[in-house]
Parts: structure tokens; sequence; C-alpha cells
């Protein structure tokens, strides 16, 4: 009963933010994303052998709150299974973690992927989305990767992620790493108090109907736009929440007047910013090397990457 999957992290085009259930991480209203590789999260899992339940991730063993949301995967999956065996878990990131390029979103992926498999679960990537969702809401669209939909729902069963396009349209992703600490979860609790939070619900669904059509049209420069403008909206409740929570960092603002001065050049260059300090620059995949150049010069660590797929089993174990 062991099993290995891998899953890539996601950007989030229209993103989430604020939790309806903070249990079932049933969020507010539905979210688009793009999976990117060639960063990823290699999880192994095993039933059956160990003493007691164990996790560890990039060789630290999970105590606490994390230790919590790995479980609250692993139980469904043992739920459903039917099977009370202690499990064992090893994962490894090939990117680094704390830094807003969805570590946890792929993470939970490949625990879901690879728990369902090691229970001997034969689910759809769709369904085990759902299960997915319980250590990380982002998780969900991780599993189905490429551009991909999470329904929000109202219950368990109606909250999952599936793909937009069998065929996605090729986009080229600079990554400006800049690490700064953050803390997800008290950021979806926060933001609730922000006085601009029902003014994004009012606007997201619109949003969500306008990134849907430019994903299908294969439209790269829509999707920038329309992801240019969510991170700002998305960040100006996180601003204002209880918390005031302020994530950018010097370097995110360089980066951001950067890709305005490359736009205004005829560069065609949009900034994405999840819930932290680092910097997605989206660009057509032949545009990559000179949007990578001038992000260096600012003295930014860069990172390509390009549109990942779904979540996908291995024989590659790691124990």
């Amino acid at each position: 009963m062991k099993a290995s999957a891998i899953a890539y992290p996601i950007q989030g085009l229209i993103k989430y933010h604020g939790l309806r259930d903070e249990l079932l991480r049933i969020p507010f209203h539905d979210s688009i994303s793009v999976s990117t590789s060639p960063t990823e999260s290699h999880t192994t899992v095993e039933f059956g052998r160990s003493e007691k339940d164990e996790a560890m991730v990039d060789g630290r063993e999970l105590t606490g709150r994390e230790m919590e949301r790995v479980l609250s995967v692993v139980d469904e999956v043992r739920r459903r299974a039917a099977i009370d065996a202690r499990f064992r878990m090893v994962s490894k990131n090939n990117f680094p973690s704390n830094v807003g390029l969805g570590a946890s979103a792929s993470g939970f992926a490949a625990l879901a992927v690879a728990s369902c498999k090691a229970a001997r679960l034969d689910l759809p990537l769709e369904r085990i989305s759902a299960i997915a969702r319980r250590g990380a809401g982002s998780a969900s669209r991780s599993v189905t990767g490429g551009y991909s939909r999470w329904r929000a729902g109202h219950e368990d069963d109606e909250s999952y992620s599936y793909q937009l396009a069998s065929d996605d349209p090729q986009m080229g992703i600079v990554v400006a790493l800049i690490p700064a600490f953050k803390y997800t979860e008290n950021a979806h609790k926060a933001v609730l108090g922000s006085p601009f939070f029902h003014s994004r619900l009012a606007y997201v669904h619109g949003a969500l109907t306008e990134m849907e059509n430019a994903i299908r049209k294969r439209d790269i420069d829509r999707i920038g736009l329309l992801a240019e403008k969510d991170s700002l909206i998305l960040h100006g409740i996180t601003m204002t929440g209880l918390d005031e929570m302020i994530l950018w960092r010097p370097e995110t603002v360089k980066v951001i007047l950067e890709v305005k001065a490359m736009r205004s050049e005829g560069i065609p260059a949009y900034f994405s910013i999840d819930t932290g300090a680092t910097v997605y620059v989206n660009t057509h995949p032949d545009k990559v090397p000179l949007v990578e150049e001038r992000i260096r010069a600012l003295g930014v660590e860069t990172l390509v990457c390009g549109v990942g797929g779904s979540s996908r089993l291995t024989d590659e174990h790691l124990f």
C-alpha cells in the first residue's frame, strides 16, 4: 500500500480569498488558476508499515498545525477506503516554499493523489481535488492542473476543480522570487473584515467569465491583464483587512513598475501576485528571455516556468 505522485504548484489568475467554511475549506466564490512547471512537489505515501502517523517535508518532520492539515486529507482517504492503518509520508519540493509559489497547493495535491492510490481508491481527479481541498484550498486546482476552475459550491461534494481546456494555451512565466514569510491561513480570516470584501464578491463573477473566455480563446494578453487587475484587488482587501497585512516588499513594487515600463515599450508583460511578495510576470513564450533579463537587472532572482499539467502518479518512490 505504497504510492507516489507529482503535482505542480499554481498561480492564481482569478484568485480566492476568505473561506465560507474553514474546516472544509469551502470558499465564497469560484477561482481560476494555471499550474506551473517544472516546479513540482514529489510525495510518497505508505499505509500499514508505521506504528504511528508520520509526515516529513524537505527533511523536516511535521507537527502541530502542519500535521493537522496533512491528517485532514489522509483521514478522509482512510474513511473512504474503510482502513485504519497508520501512514508514513515523505515529500520534497524542487522549489522554495513560503515565498508565494503555491507549495501548499502542490504538496497537498500530491498527498491526495498518492494517498488515494496507496489506499486503493480509484477516483477521478475531480473527486480527488475535493479531498486535497481539505489541506489547502488551492490544492484542488493543483490536482486537475493546467488551467483549472475551482467550483466553490456550498457543500463538501460540490466544491471541486476541473480543467477548463484539454489543450492549454502556452504562456511564458518569469517568477521574480522575493522571499517573505507569509501566513495564508491568517490572511483568509482577516480579509473578511475589509470594507471592500463584498465589493470583490460582486466583481469576481464577471471576472471569472472573462478569464474563462480568454483561456478558451488562447488570448495570453487578456489573461495577463485580467490576472494583473485581480492581483491588485486581492491585495487591496488584504491590506485593508483586520490585520492590515502588507505582504509586498520593496522589490515587489520594483518588479511591478518594471513590468509597466516594459508594457509601455511594447513588450507584453503582466504581473500577478498571490498571497505573498513574489511576482509572476506573465508573457508570450518567445518574450521570456527578454522579460527575464529585465527582471534580473533589478537584482531579483528569477525562475522560468511554463504551463504544467495535472497531478500524476510516478513509480519513483522517496523511501
